[in-house]
């Protein structure tokens, strides 16, 4: 099978699974595992957005998406050249990846019928239904199983730690300029580890959140995850939360208990390593400040 994955996620998925060496193209946002580098990139972004402030950022997309236009070109005369099977998709968000509108259009074109799957995970457990669905429609579903038990495994060890004395208020925070709130599986996560969403509703997509709403919901514990940071571009982006005004009276800012997370690899994929991710907030809402956390995690130093 010659398998074209265009979302990061579902990459991750792919190799875990056993069928890397069926993936024949990516996106160029396909980085994990570091052998998915190697796959041709059939996408690439239109819109240059390195070192720029969050806010920056967040206007050039919306002014994008307001005119229309697409965020991700895609190399549909590289696509027909790679002859695939199967192509997977998503159509959950149009800044997260290529639009499904595009990639059926350039499957409309090629020669042949060539199945397309759009995967929409919007909780934990949808993921884990995403690597058996990739599994069944690759021929790896024994694979996939095991992967979905060890997630499983993994995700029930959390789950069994002792509880915090209190459910901690946790605010998790999907974007910094503005204020965006981590939706879809998120909550869900952050209520497995033990704490309660103060801003995120289960299943429901991220949202922009007023200032003042997260100020007044007095979070315990802030997580900063932005879509698409490593750890060292969120800890490069945190000063857009914690230089805002009232942020030192927080109580997550006086006891110092605010987290920069590798939101790409941990949080923002539905793919394998949410699990980690989970771990990663289990482990703040256990710990001091004083204490280290999980690769991929850091406490963010006092403004």
């Amino acid at each position: 099978m010659r398998i074209i994955s265009l979302l990061p996620s579902a990459t991750e998925l792919l190799f875990a699974i056993g069928a890397g060496d069926e993936v024949v193209g990516v996106t160029h946002e396909c980085d994990f595992p570091p052998e998915a580098r190697s796959r041709p990139a059939l996408t690439s972004s239109l819109l240059d957005h390195g070192g720029r402030p969050s806010s920056v950022i967040d206007r050039h997309i919306k002014a994008a998406l307001h005119q229309g236009s697409s965020l991700y070109g895609l190399d549909e005369r590289r696509l027909a050249e790679l002859r695939p099977d199967l192509i997977v998709t998503q159509e959950l968000c149009r800044v997260c990846a290529v639009a499904y509108t595009e990639v059926d259009r350039a499957v409309r074109r090629l020669h042949g019928s060539v199945p397309v799957v759009s995967l929409e995970p919007s909780s934990v457990e949808d993921v884990c239904g995403t690597a058996l669905t990739l599994g069944r429609l690759t021929g790896h579903l024994a694979e996939a199983e095991a992967l979905v038990a060890d997630m499983r495994r993994r995700m029930t060890a959390v789950e069994r730690l002792p509880r915090p004395r209190s459910r901690p208020a946790v605010a998790c925070i999907e974007w910094t300029d503005p204020i965006m709130a981590g939706g879809h599986w998120v909550p869900e996560m952050v209520a497995r580890a033990g704490g309660r969403d103060v801003l995120g509703v289960d299943g429901q997509p991220s949202v922009e959140v007023a200032w003042q709403r997260l100020r007044d919901a007095a979070p315990e514990v802030m997580v900063l995850m932005p879509c698409g940071f490593d750890l060292d571009r969120t800890l490069e982006a945190a000063p857009e939360v914690t230089m805002r005004p009232g942020y030192a009276d927080l109580p997550c800012a006086r006891s110092g208990r605010v987290v920069a997370v590798d939101g790409s690899s941990y949080f923002n994929r539905p793919g394998p390593r949410i699990v980690a991710g989970l771990e990663i907030l289990a482990a703040a809402l256990r710990r001091q400040p004083s204490e280290p956390l999980p690769p991929g995690a850091a406490w963010v130093p006092a403004a």
